[in-house]
């Protein structure tokens, strides 16, 4: 058995979570919006009714889902990825919003900016995270530490007119992943090396990101409900349960152990987005629900691709089986793809691969994944269309030049 809490020694990470980010970006740019319930994720142009200041829920129809949900709408059962009709029924009153991502991503902007100028080692991790290693500001020093983490929760509030995020701070990702949620909103939670089995260990095993709902369902059959009680289980039986790579990551997650580094950048090989659901879906009963997910993913996917200046020459999907075996296949059509539609497309042919079934196995799926792969500039891709554009020109050059010395 590993020993508990085992870090790399003298490093201190932070993991900074901005705090409900669409919803509240929506809210620092109409502040008559806060106290309110707020979604994000209605269509362009929604007018409110007669007699109300903005659009709420109950005059959405369609097959959307929500985007994100602030806290007060949090309260009344919303949550991101809901399927938006759900979410109307659960909360008709609730204001719904259309997302503005030029707009999140000027705010994203601001906020990593004013990070960099008190921490610059920051791993960027989306639009509303990031990893930022203190090591170096505070020579591995936790009370320094804390000081500085306020600092930088004050200046993201500054440079985005009031946002707020929360911190974790430990000596390795996996855990200041989970402190950052511990206090939310507006938090700051520590955990020292020493404090591994007396915070974590209590909590949920959901608690780990990675562990999933059907995970913690199978857990909880074997007797496992809080990470204490992952940490108990030996490990060649969580590799028998969940095979040999994530039985063994659960194991080492729950004791603590996560020796991946801050990585300040690095190139991307592809870019995914994949959603694991509450309850199994069937292939056939649940198709339009399906539909919305995959609908969802996709446009996820363009916004990741269009963020990160990058175009997809492959794009492949991810099945995940009630029984946790997998399927992923995948397109490469020689075209490039980059907005959400053209995802979409790739992704339905990827499907069409998969031998779905009726009944058995194969006919209730737990997770839904896109990916988008063998990744290139749109400045490659014009150098790759012109070269193409040369070699056709000369082939047809060589081919009039051929006609022309025939007898």
């Amino acid at each position: 058995m590993f020993s508990s809490g085992v870090f790399l020694s003298g490093r201190i990470i932070a993991h900074l979570d901005m705090d409900a980010f669409y919803a509240n970006a929506e809210l620092v740019r109409n502040p008559a919006l806060r106290g309110l319930p707020v979604a994000v994720g209605g269509r362009r142009g929604m007018q409110p009714l007669p007699g109300q200041q903005f659009p709420t829920l109950a005059q959405y129809e369609g097959r959307g889902v929500l985007t994100t949900a602030n806290y007060e709408a949090r309260a009344l059962g919303l949550h991101s990825a809901m399927p938006t009709m759900k979410a109307a029924k659960l909360a008709p009153h609730a204001v719904l919003l259309p997302a503005d991502f030029d707009w999140y991503k000027t705010l994203s902007r601001q906020f990593k900016t004013a990070v960099r100028e008190l921490a610059p080692n920051v791993e960027d991790r989306g639009i509303d995270e990031i990893y930022i290693d203190l090591t170096g500001e505070t020579g591995g020093d936790f009370e320094a530490a804390i000081e500085l983490a306020r600092h930088l929760k004050a200046a993201v509030t500054r440079a985005t007119g009031g946002m707020t995020c929360s911190v974790g701070l430990s000596e390795n990702k996996l855990t200041s992943k989970i402190c950052s949620d511990l206090q939310k909103p507006n938090g700051l939670s520590v955990v020292r090396p020493d404090q591994f089995q007396e915070i974590i260990w209590p909590l949920p095993v959901g608690k780990i990101n990675g562990v999933g709902p059907k995970a913690q369902e199978k857990l909880k059959a074997m007797g496992v409900n809080s990470i204490a009680e992952l940490a108990a289980q030996p490990v060649d039986l969580l590799r028998e349960r969940f095979g040999e790579s994530y039985g063994l990551w659960m194991h080492e997650s729950a004791h603590g152990i996560d020796r991946r580094e801050v990585t300040l950048f690095s190139e991307p090989k592809s870019i995914s987005r994949e959603t694991t659901f509450e309850n199994d879906m069937h292939v056939r009963r649940q198709r339009d629900n399906l539909t919305q997910v995959l609908e969802h993913l996709a446009d996820k996917l363009s916004q990741d691709l269009a963020r990160k200046q990058r175009l997809a020459k492959t794009i492949g999907v991810k099945v995940r089986f009630a029984d946790f075996k997998s399927l992923t296949r995948d397109t490469t059509t020689g075209l490039t793809v980059r907005t959400a539609d053209e995802v979409l497309q790739a992704a339905r042919a990827c499907l069409k691969k998969i031998p779905f079934e009726d009944k058995g196995a194969r006919s209730t799926i737990r997770l839904l994944g896109i990916k988008a792969s063998h990744l290139i500039t749109p400045a490659e891709d014009a150098l790759e269309k012109a070269a193409e554009e040369s070699r056709r020109t000369k082939g047809q050059a060589q081919l009039f030049l051929d006609l022309e010395d025939a007898p």
